[in-house]
């Protein structure tokens, strides 16, 4: 029940490729932002990057078709944008301010969007999964045909609700697809030091639920693991889960120092597995785009991340008011 994916070449074509470039190239320059607005002091409270670990949601999100849901954990900027959430919005709702997502109140752990079909953005460790569940129950209940994919990382992997999960969703056979995150270090300490079982794609064997594991580095493997695993799940034969092999090259947080791995290991991965580098280098190999290129797509991203930082700036802190909205609803 549990498989280890084939490193294969993938067909591709311009113009997917081309997408698959701008939408992870967008995520890793907002999150650059990000890291300096919270340098600058204008972001506060807890920040975590999604720099290293793009291929994993954008691979993803081009598997998914419309009305699929996407839920994950407080790392979660990546994901609102490969959702197609407005970038401002989601650094206005970092740096606090009425023009974010959750109006200023949510911060960068708690943005949703039910237009987008994103149901957040969880600072519980784990959380997030049995609420993936319950979207999948709900797509089977309305008998809507769509597919809830729920993220978490490898620190995650080991939460007790998380297995609970796994056995509902087994036993109702919903469609859900588990997306473990698996970038090696949790919130400091590696999967070695951690995790009986290491190969987490094997995390579903007791429930009968089909696992694979696979190259989370790279967006065409990603896909391709998605496109199967959704269609598993939309078939009516129950949840799946992907391991995805990733690696985040800033610290759990942006006060984590990590210093529980060394520079040159951080560096070899950047240097060698990249995730945009490689579709970069495709892209070229391929004659489908050049140096000059590629660096217009970056100056065009640079420019719609520098909007969303001005915008989010400029935008003002909620009301006082605001502290006694979204707190009671009266039905």
């Amino acid at each position: 029940m549990a498989s280890k994916t084939k490193p294969k070449s993938v067909k591709t074509n311009k113009k997917e490729l081309t997408a698959y470039y701008k939408d992870m190239l967008l995520i890793r320059r907002f999150e650059e932002k990000a890291g300096q607005l919270y340098g600058m002091g204008q972001i506060a409270g807890f920040c975590h990057l999604y720099i290293g670990q793009e291929a994993v949601v954008v691979g993803m999100r081009h598997a998914m078709k419309d009305g699929d849901q996407m839920i994950t954990s407080y790392r979660d900027h990546g994901h609102m944008l490969a959702c197609d959430m407005d970038p401002k919005g989601v650094m206005a709702e970092l740096t606090g301010r009425i023009g974010g997502y959750s109006r200023g109140k949510g911060g960068s752990m708690h943005m949703f969007s039910v237009e987008k079909n994103f149901y957040g953005g969880h600072g519980i460790v784990g959380a997030q999964v049995p609420i993936g569940a319950g979207l999948g129950f709900a797509n089977k209940y309305l008998e809507n045909g769509a597919v809830s994919l729920a993220f978490f990382g490898d620190g995650a992997a080991n939460q007790g609700q998380v297995y609970e999960t796994f056995n509902m969703a087994e036993l109702w056979d919903l469609p859900v697809v588990f997306i473990i995150e698996n970038n090696q270090y949790a919130m400091g300490t590696s999967v070695e030091r951690s995790s009986a079982e290491t190969e987490l794609y094997k995390r579903g064997i007791s429930f009968g639920i089909e696992g694979v594991q696979v190259d989370g580095m790279d967006v065409l493997a990603v896909r391709e693991a998605g496109k199967k695993a959704i269609a598993h799940a939309r078939s009516g034969k129950g949840p799946m889960i992907l391991e995805m092999k990733t690696y985040r090259y800033r610290g759990h947080s942006m006060s984590d120092p990590a210093k529980y791995r060394t520079r040159d290991e951080v560096k070899e991965v950047r240097s060698e597995s990249d995730p945009i580098d490689a579709v970069k280098a495709r892209l070229i190999k391929e004659g489908w785009a050049d140096n000059d290129s590629l660096k217009a797509i970056d100056k065009d991203i640079k420019a719609i991340v520098s909007e969303a930082a001005d915008f989010s700036l400029e935008s003002p802190e909620p009301d006082p008011s605001e502290l006694y909205t979204d707190v009671l609803l009266e039905a």
